[in-house]
């Protein structure tokens, strides 16, 4: 809680992590020191020794967006790619829904086969947690970086 002093902008690969050096987008380096690797999720906050917060933010990243015709052919999509595992976004528009995967020619291939349509884009990518009950979302032990050690 309380006012991020820094964002820091990341794609889906770097918000799983444990430890590293990790630069915001006003240029501020601080490091990130978590007892295990752990999903940081767009809208945490890290926690620096400092007091700051340094809020996460997902980075537009290369996606597929899948559309399909009807709820029900995008929920047999959502099926298929959910028994493969895959990180998905669902993501309603208010138009009409649409799933967002990272981008695979496989995975696209037989979505095509579906009978949806695949186009691709650039935006956040933001997946669904895991239904794991150990996913959890603890951020505290950051530190300020010192380019000087």
């Amino acid at each position: 809680s309380g006012t991020p002093a820094h964002t820091v902008d990341l794609d889906y690969d770097h918000r799983h992590r444990r430890h590293g050096v990790l630069k915001g987008v006003a240029g501020v380096e601080f490091l990130l020191d978590l007892a295990e690797a752990t999903p940081l999720r767009e809208g945490d906050g890290l926690h620096l020794e400092d007091g700051r917060i340094i809020a996460v933010q997902a980075a537009s990243e290369p996606l597929a967006e899948i559309r399909a015709a009807s709820v029900a052919e995008l929920m047999r999509v959502a099926w298929h790619l959910g028994s493969r595992h895959l990180p998905t976004q669902l993501a309603p528009d208010g138009i009409q829904d649409r799933i967002l995967v990272r981008r695979d020619p496989v995975v696209e291939e037989m979505v095509a086969g579906l009978g949806a349509s695949v186009s691709h884009v650039e935006a956040p990518f933001d997946p669904e947690d895991t239904a794991h009950p150990a996913a959890t979302h603890r951020h505290e032990n950051t530190h300020e970086h010192d380019d000087r050690l």
